[in-house]
């Protein structure tokens, strides 16, 4: 369900509030779904349960689940998760745009990049160079002796 990395620079319990916000928007958790208990997938990460309460807390502030006292904590069924997780990320994508432009990266680059993530369906971790500009940079190169 949840997989963490340890590498990201993120707190956990964030990590943990991303992915859920995910299988929410997605529909891979259903509306008044029961969610896992704090100590069940706290064991099942392996972390401290008061990291999953926090995430929780968030999710429920954000208003992606909601808490029954002595019950546990469900999914909330608002058809307007998916529009707020999509705002968040066109936002998140909107300040990336604006540094690339500070870089100077030019629109065309920008724009290739994004084409090669849709066509691929996934990042492949390519660069956003065009070809002809990567092989012109290349021409160059000095080779490691």
């Amino acid at each position: 369900m949840i997989i963490l990395d340890y590498s990201d620079k993120r707190p956990i319990y964030e990590q943990i509030v991303d992915k859920m916000q995910i299988l929410i928007a997605n529909g891979a958790l259903e509306p008044d779904e029961k969610l896992p208990s704090v100590r069940s997938l706290a064991v099942e990460l392996s972390i401290n349960p008061n990291t999953i309460q926090r995430a929780y807390s968030e999710l429920e502030r954000s208003g992606f689940i909601y808490s029954v006292k002595g019950r546990g904590n469900f999914v909330r069924a608002d058809e307007h998760l998916k529009e707020k997780r999509q705002a968040k990320i066109l936002e998140s994508l909107r300040k990336q745009v604006i540094s690339c432009r500070e870089q100077g990266i030019t629109r065309e680059k920008i724009l290739h990049c994004v084409d090669n993530v849709y066509q691929d369906g996934r990042d492949s971790g390519r660069t956003s160079m065009p070809r002809e500009e990567r092989e012109e940079g290349q021409k160059g190169a000095v080779p490691n002796d």
